[in-house]
């Protein structure tokens, strides 16, 4: 915990630096002061509201307990067993099956499922993916994640405002360089990828083995990522707006898996890596007793 709050300020100190860099660039010693403000406020947003960011793009709606009876026991289940307070519950009408976690801290944490979702597991299986959902919360993983987004954002656009930098040379004085551009153009959205997948994919195994430990079922987790995986193949959603932004937060990459370049970038490791992972433990630890 104590390493992901130091990746967390040193997101944040990276993101600040950039847009400090880029204010004086533009307006000098004004334009310093310019992007001292403009830090605080994207810092702010990025740490306070970035939940609710998450769940708008999902078009998730609060639920009460008398709506969802097992939804609240299972997570109140879980959530004492951790010592930790209760989070908000969402439920986003979305068919596919998914779902994700959000929030700064266990304190102000929100647990979201999609309708799709819960049509196809099982009770058991349910319980492990909110598992899974809570040890994000609880590893620091969503707020790692929001900050790396941030980050993400200031480096694209950094490279779509190279289009007026003059960079280099060229015949035109007055006129950005081509090839620079191009550069700028294609690593700019790669190094914005790179950060945030550099903790997307390692916090997925994480998430899944103090989940399943959290739950005590990994053989529970293993079959509901499964079901899910072949759920958010089967109904893709499209790649577009706020989603793509929050995308790595869900359980599974709720985007049409490809191959080649596609996979090399995906959000999530592959499924049937960490299946196998979550049936390895299973058989390291010996049969589970659960209780409903």
């Amino acid at each position: 915990m104590h390493h992901n709050r130091l990746k967390t300020a040193a997101l944040l100190g990276l993101l600040t630096s950039l847009i400090l860099a880029v204010g004086y660039w533009f307006g000098g010693s004004g334009g310093l002061v310019i992007a001292v403000v403009a830090s605080l406020v994207m810092n702010g947003v990025t740490y306070f509201w970035s939940d609710k960011l998450a769940l708008r793009s999902m078009r998730a709606q609060p639920v009460s307990e008398a709506e969802f009876p097992d939804l609240y026991r299972m997570v109140r289940e879980l959530a004492t067993e951790a010592r930790q307070p209760m989070p908000r519950l969402y439920v986003s009408p979305t068919s596919q099956p998914n779902a994700f976690a959000t929030g700064r801290n266990p304190q102000h944490a929100a647990v979201c499922v999609t309708q799709g979702i819960t049509e196809i597991l099982d009770y058991r299986e349910l319980r492990g993916v909110i598992g899974h959902e809570l040890s994000h919360v609880y590893n620091r993983d969503i707020l790692i994640s929001s900050v790396a987004a941030g980050l993400a954002g200031i480096i694209t656009f950094l490279a779509n405002i190279a289009w007026f930098i003059p960079l280099g040379s060229s015949d035109d004085e007055d006129a950005p360089n081509p090839a620079v551009l191009l550069l700028t153009l294609i690593l700019g959205p790669i190094a914005a990828t790179i950060i945030q997948l550099a903790i997307s994919r390692s916090r997925e195994f994480q998430a899944d083995q103090s989940g399943a430990a959290l739950s005590r079922d990994p053989l529970a987790l293993a079959s509901a990522l499964r079901k899910i995986h072949m759920g958010t193949q089967a109904r893709p959603l499209p790649a577009q707006g706020q989603l793509t932004s929050t995308a790595h937060l869900m359980i599974d990459n709720p985007f049409k898996r490809g191959g080649g370049i596609a996979a090399l970038f995906s959000t999530h490791p592959r499924m049937e890596e960490r299946v196998a992972r979550l049936e390895q433990m299973a058989a390291n630890s010996g049969p589970v007793q659960f209780q409903r």
